[in-house]
């Protein structure tokens, strides 16, 4: 779940020059929604915040074992912006956890989607935008079917929290692109955001979390989710324009669902469909006016 991609980091891990870009835009995005689908199979032994814990912990060690960034010598305002960047990568994952253990992951996804969407609407000039923004409120209020059976509430709450962080997320991560060098902020972030989940996955899942075999699917889930689409997204977004990749990226929703058929047997109605459909379509419309990346 969690989007590498609006990290943008510069430093990504050697040996993906040969792969396309597109394929690497796919590659992220299956890797990310399978590495949720995953997570979602351990609830029931560990919990939502358990199965945090171990993602946001491995996803941690392994990218300051990459990445190695430096810790002494930061400013004051350099720290802050590490801890508000922790804290609302932890809480974005947390909250979105709890959301997919009550709803299904397509729907979560799409739903979670509505954050990235309003970041692009408000910093926006285009009137076109507002219209792109209605037909994601119209996929997201069809998801929710208030006239109808409906779906969880405060899974459906929970999925607009992780929404409401992500597009604090994404305005976070911009800034601490420019103030940190390659992939050094978002590794801090991720060690400061590995607390977020800490007391409510050890109340959770108590000593299970230290056990080998659940050790072993959490390390899965922080590559799968986090090591894996970082390093795919930062290559990628070298070698296309903005507007290109967010197209790509805007088929998360999609692949989400089709993970949570796959691996958990979450079945989706025409109306869940038809309402992916119109977030994507609105997303699409979104990045495709995206101005393009200057050529290096």
């Amino acid at each position: 779940m969690e989007p590498g991609s609006q990290t943008a980091p510069t430093q990504g891990l050697p040996g993906l020059g040969r792969v396309p870009p597109i394929g690497l835009v796919l590659g992220g995005v299956t890797s990310i929604q399978f590495g949720a689908a995953l997570a979602a199979t351990l609830f029931d032994d560990l919990g939502p915040a358990g199965v945090s814990v171990l993602r946001l912990g491995f996803a941690a060690i392994i990218l300051m074992a990459l990445f190695r960034p430096r810790v002494r010598g930061r400013s004051a305002g350099e720290l802050r912006l590490i801890l508000a960047f922790g804290l609302t990568l932890g809480a974005m994952n947390l909250s979105f956890y709890e959301a997919l253990d009550r709803i299904p992951l397509g729907v979560a996804v799409t739903i979670e989607f509505a954050g990235p969407l309003a970041v692009a609407v408000v910093t926006s000039r285009r009137r076109l935008d507002l219209v792109w923004a209605a037909l994601a409120a119209i996929g997201i209020v069809l998801l929710s079917n208030p006239f109808g059976t409906g779906i969880d509430t405060v899974g459906l709450l929970l999925a607009l929290v992780a929404a409401a962080f992500w597009g604090a997320y994404i305005l976070i991560a911009q800034r601490a692109t420019a103030d940190f060098h390659g992939s050094e902020g978002v590794a801090l972030a991720m060690v400061v955001g590995a607390l977020v989940p800490l007391v409510p996955g050890v109340v959770e899942a108590g000593v299970t979390l230290l056990h080998p075999q659940w050790l072993a699917l959490g390390a899965g889930v922080a590559l799968l989710s986090s090591v894996i689409p970082y390093s795919l997204e930062t290559e990628s977004l070298r070698r296309l324009p903005a507007n290109v990749f967010g197209v790509l990226m805007s088929i998360e929703p999609a692949v989400a669902g089709l993970a949570g058929f796959i691996v958990l047997g979450q079945s989706l109605s025409a109306r869940d469909v038809v309402a992916i459909g119109f977030v994507v379509a609105a997303s699409v419309g979104v990045s495709r006016m995206v101005p393009a990346a200057p050529e290096a």
